[in-house]
C-alpha cells in the first residue's frame, strides 16, 4: 500500500487527509506536517490511520508520495526536499510553478531521482482536452474567473489597488491579463490558471480575467481555447470550501481523484 505524507492541514490538505482515512483513496496516511504544530496533532488524533506528526525532514523519509498543501512560498522546499530523496510529490498550490527557474528545477531533480511531480487539475475541467489540443497549434487560451466578494478579498492586486469589492453592485472586471502577472497578484484565486498554463500556451500567452460579482455564490470559471483543433468553451460552477471561500470543493477532490489514479491500476484520460 502506497504511504502518503501532506504538508499542509489547511481546508484542502485535511479534506484529503480524511479521503485517505477513509479508504477512499487506498493508501496509508503515515505522516503529516503544518507550521501549526499543535493544531495538526489534534487533527492527527481525530483520524483513524493516526499519522505522525513530524518535520519536512522527517516525513519525506517516511512517504511515497508527498503531498504539498501548504501554500505557494512552500512549494520549492517541499518539492526539493521529496525529490532529492527520491520521492514522488504532488503540488497543490501550482502557482508557484509560474517561476519557470523553479519548474526548470523540479523537473531536472525528478528525472534525476526517477520520481514524478503531479499536478491536480484543481477546481477547473477540460486540461485533457488543452493538453491533447496542444500537440498541434493552439492560438489563443482565455479563462475568466468570476468569485463573490469574499473570494476576491486579501488578494494583492486588490489591498494595492484599495478597492472596496462590498461595493461593487454589479459584474465587474477588474483585472486582466497574462497568467503569469495574475497568478501574482491573485495568488489564492487563480490557480487553476497555473495548470491550465502548463497544459496549453505557458503562462505569458494565457489570459486571465477576473470579475467580482456580487449576483453569485458560487466560483466561476469560464475556459476558452481555439485552435487546430477547433474551438473549446468550458464553464463550472464551483462550490466554495466551507473554511475556506477562496478556493473551491472541486480543488480538494480533483486532488483526491488524483492520488486514486496513482494508487490505482486502471488509468483513465489524457
Amino acid at each position: 500500500m502506497f504511504k502518503i505524507g501532506i504538508v499542509g492541514t489547511g481546508a484542502i490538505g485535511k479534506e484529503i487527509a480524511r479521503a485517505i482515512d477513509d479508504g477512499t483513496v487506498p493508501a496509508e496516511l503515515v505522516a503529516i506536517w503544518d507550521r501549526q504544530v499543535g493544531e495538526a496533532e489534534e487533527f492527527a488524533a481525530s483520524l483513524k490511520q493516526k499519522p505522525k506528526v513530524l518535520p519536512l525532514k522527517e516525513l519525506v523519509k517516511e512517504c511515497y508520495i508527498v503531498v504539498e498543501a501548504a501554500s505557494q512560498a512552500a512549494v520549492r522546499e517541499v518539492a526539493v526536499a521529496a525529490l532529492t530523496n527520491s520521492k514522488n510529490v504532488m503540488i497543490m498550490s501550482v502557482g508557484a510553478l509560474s517561476d519557470k527557474k523553479l519548474l526548470d528545477e523540479i523537473e531536472k531533480l525528478a528525472r534525476e531521482h526517477h520520481c514524478h511531480i503531479y499536478v491536480p487539475s484543481g477546481a477547473i475541467g477540460g486540461l485533457d482536452a488543452v493538453k491533447s489540443a496542444s500537440i498541434k497549434h493552439i492560438d489563443c487560451v482565455t479563462i475568466t474567473t468570476r468569485k463573490p466578494a469574499k473570494g476576491l478579498k486579501g488578494a494583492p492586486f486588490v489591498v494595492r489597488n484599495n478597492l472596496d469589492l462590498d461595493k461593487f453592485t454589479k459584474p465587474t472586471e477588474i483585472f486582466s491579463g497574462p497568467a503569469a502577472v495574475a497568478i501574482k497578484e491573485f495568488p489564492a484565486n487563480v490557480n487553476v490558471a497555473a495548470s491550465l498554463s502548463l497544459v496549453g500556451v505557458g503562462f505569458e500567452r494565457t489570459i486571465v480575467k477576473v470579475v467580482v460579482d456580487p449576483t453569485i455564490s458560487r466560483n466561476i470559471h469560464e475556459i476558452h481555447v481555439r485552435g487546430d483543433f477547433g474551438d473549446f468553451h468550458a464553464k463550472i460552477e464551483n462550490v466554495p470550501s466551507d473554511t475556506n471561500p477562496k478556493t473551491s470543493f472541486l480543488a480538494a477532490l480533483s486532488a483526491i481523484a488524483t492520488l486514486k489514479q496513482v494508487c490505482e491500476p486502471l488509468k483513465i484520460g489524457t
